[in-house]
């Protein structure tokens, strides 16, 4: 067995230190100087288990400001941060993943979603309405935005992380999508058909417009990287 590096001690120390102090995403710590000081090692020393911290999001260094515990400090799910490119095999098959995960997850939303749950996901699909003749980026971001809170008003953390998981590594695809899947108009139909099902508090609706609409995705992706 591999023996633990200093990296790795420190590591682990870190998150000792942000759990048994119940620090809370968005809490400050102490500066690097004084946590050198607290672990006896270099500032340099420290500063490479911090990166690896903050590569996870556990941590968040905040240039002129200092460090504070990150947002993704208790995710159980974290996508690849080395992620870049996405082949078009491995985008299809990232789509097989979200039309398992997704469909049942918009019908468990159409079940459980708030009044203020819905307000939100018609307020992602107005702003996405407004985008349908922009450069894209927006519209893009959008989109993957109403897939997020779809997965989120489902009530499972561990899904939800799933979800926003695959959703971010499609997000490095964005220069494949585009090109294999630009019919924006029907794309945004088929979003405000899914939201129509959650609002109505159709189950079984959400999730077979949720399945459709990914495999038709999937479908014309498939056809145009032939």
């Amino acid at each position: 067995m591999a023996r633990p590096t200093l990296s790795d001690v420190l590591t682990e120390r870190m998150l000792d230190l942000i759990r048994e102090g119940g620090l809370r995403p968005g809490d400050r710590l102490p500066s690097t100087r004084d946590l050198a000081q607290r672990f006896a090692v270099t500032t340099p020393t420290l500063r490479e288990a911090l990166r690896r911290l903050e590569a996870t999001g556990a941590v968040e260094l905040r240039h002129g400001s200092g460090l504070y515990v990150g947002a993704d400090i208790e995710r159980i799910v974290l996508p690849n941060p080395n992620m870049r490119e996405m082949p078009g095999g491995r985008l299809l098959q990232l789509l097989d993943a979200r039309i398992l995960v997704e469909p049942p997850l918009a019908a468990l939303a159409a079940d459980r979603a708030t009044e203020s749950g819905r307000d939100e996901l018609r307020a992602v699909l107005d702003e996405a309405g407004r985008h349908l003749r922009g450069k894209g980026a927006e519209l893009r971001e959008a989109n993957l935005t109403f897939h997020r809170a779809t997965a989120q008003l489902a009530g499972n953390s561990v899904l939800d992380e799933v979800v926003d998981s695959l959703l971010r590594v499609h997000a490095s695809a964005r220069l494949e999508t585009p090109r294999v899947f630009d019919d924006r108009r029907r794309d945004h139909d088929e979003h405000l058909a899914i939201l129509d099902a959650i609002e109505k508090g159709d189950a079984r609706a959400a999730e077979e417009r949720m399945r459709a609409h990914l495999v038709e995705v999937k479908a014309v992706i498939e056809h145009r990287l032939a």
